[in-house]
Formats: C-alpha cells, sequence, structure tokens
C-alpha cells in the first residue's frame, strides 16, 4: 500500500509495506518527573508534550501493520561499552553508573532506563539497546531493518538534537529516507528542538524531511477511509 504524507520541504511518497516507525529514547529517566533528566534541572514537562502525539502515531502503526521499533540508551552494569571519555562527564554524582532516582544512572535493567508505560512495547516489537547517540552504533539495527525490507522511517523521540538527529544521520547515510515527525519529537531547550529540525529539512532534505503527527496520522489510514474524507 502506497500513501503520501505531507512534510517539509516537500511531500513523500511512502510504501507502508517498505515503512517502519522508530520511537527513540521514550524512557522513563528522561521523560517522568524525579528522574535522572529532572534532577540535572531540566524541564521534563517539554518532553512530556512530544507522549500524545507520538502514541496516537503508534496506535495508528500497529493497526497499519508497520514494524514498530522501540530505542533506549544505555550501558551493560558492568560499563565493559561505555568508554571512559563518556562516563568521566559531568558531576561524579550524576554520571553514567552512578545511583540515580531510579536507578543506576543509564544502567540497562534499571527502572529509569525502561520506557514509560504509554509507549510500552507490545510483545514482539523490537527493542534496541544501543550504548551511543544514534541507534546504528554498535547495534543491529540496520540488519533488522534490512530484512524487514525498510527504505522508509517514520522517526519520533527524545531529544531532537541529540539522539533523534544522530539518528537520522546515520540513517541517511545507510540509505534510508526519513520523516522525523515534530511534535512527536521534543527537547528540554525548545531552541535546539528547533534547530534539529531545521538541519534535517535543510538544502532540499539533506539528512530527511519534516512532518507531524497530523500527517502520520491521514498518511497511515486504510485507503477506504482516506477517499471518505477526501
Amino acid at each position: 500500500m502506497r500513501a503520501t504524507i505531507h512534510a517539509e520541504p516537500e511531500a513523500v511518497a511512502l510504501d507502508l509495506a517498505r515503512t517502519a516507525l522508530i520511537v527513540i529514547d521514550m524512557q522513563r529517566d528522561f521523560l517522568e518527573p524525579g528522574g535522572f533528566g529532572e534532577t540535572l534541572g531540566n524541564d521534563v514537562s517539554l518532553l512530556g508534550a512530544a507522549v500524545a502525539p507520538c502514541k496516537a502515531v503508534l496506535d495508528a502503526a500497529r493497526a497499519a501493520g508497520l514494524l514498530v521499533i522501540h530505542t533506549r540508551e544505555g550501558h551493560r552494569p558492568d560499563l565493559s561499552d561505555a568508554p571512559k571519555a563518556k562516563i568521566e562527564r559531568g558531576h561524579p554524582s550524576m554520571r553514567i553508573g552512578a545511583p540515580g532516582p531510579m536507578g543506576r544512572i543509564l544502567i540497562r535493567g534499571e527502572p529509569g532506563h525502561d520506557i514509560i508505560p504509554e509507549l510500552y512495547p507490545l510483545e514482539g516489537e523490537p527493542v534496541i539497546d544501543k550504548p551511543g547517540k544514534g541507534a546504528f552504533y554498535a547495534t543491529d539495527l540496520d540488519a533488522l531493518l534490512r530484512n524487514f525490507g525498510i527504505q522508509h522511517l517514520l522517526v519520533c523521540g527524545v531529544t531532537t538534537e541529540v539522539c533523534v538527529n544522530t539518528t537520522v544521520r546515520e540513517a541517511n547515510d545507510r540509505g534510508y529516507r526519513c520523516v522525523v515527525l515534530a511534535d512527536c519529537c521534543a527537547s528540554y531547550f525548545p531552541e535546539f528542538h528547533a534547530i534539529g529540525l531545521a538541519m534535517i529539512k535543510a538544502q532540499g532534505a539533506i539528512f530527511g524531511w519534516v512532518s507531524d503527527s497530523s500527517a502520520a496520522l491521514a498518511a497511515l489510514k486504510p485507503p477506504a477511509l482516506r477517499l471518505v474524507k477526501s
């Protein structure tokens, strides 16, 4: 089934059989009050604003039969996959592996590392545990997508300028066409969110296209419903 999604700088034609939804790092420590993100002085409500639009697209993608993939940033409990340069950043009490309000910070298996309940993966939906910002680095994401014949990615998640942007750039270099859903992404810094999206769609979609949840929901509707609406 083919569909067109309205986007900037131009509309994008999608083969829905070759399209996947990727939900990046919607983790408790980043989004929930009392989590690690808030202890750093961030306003987590800015990330929370993306949850409802993301949930709507997630539900529609599941109904349409799209491959849905979730990612989580985090490390092994022994930190063997965490570079020293990354571990040593920040105050010692707030570094990777240190005790946090929801368990050890950015450690796999800790409560804060897990995905928020509103967007929790269904049984059978792949979860990519990534040790870096990009979802392709040191993971099997590329192999997974190629095994499913995926060519297009609908991208949601946090934060826009860090893990979303990095993943989109990695995907672009591997030949995937990414459509980033702006209201399904967020940042602790609104100006970084805006700039991150602008960088993706600049120069004729140099890294990808930028759309929103409304356009995605319209594209994911069954053909009969699209015809009735038109």
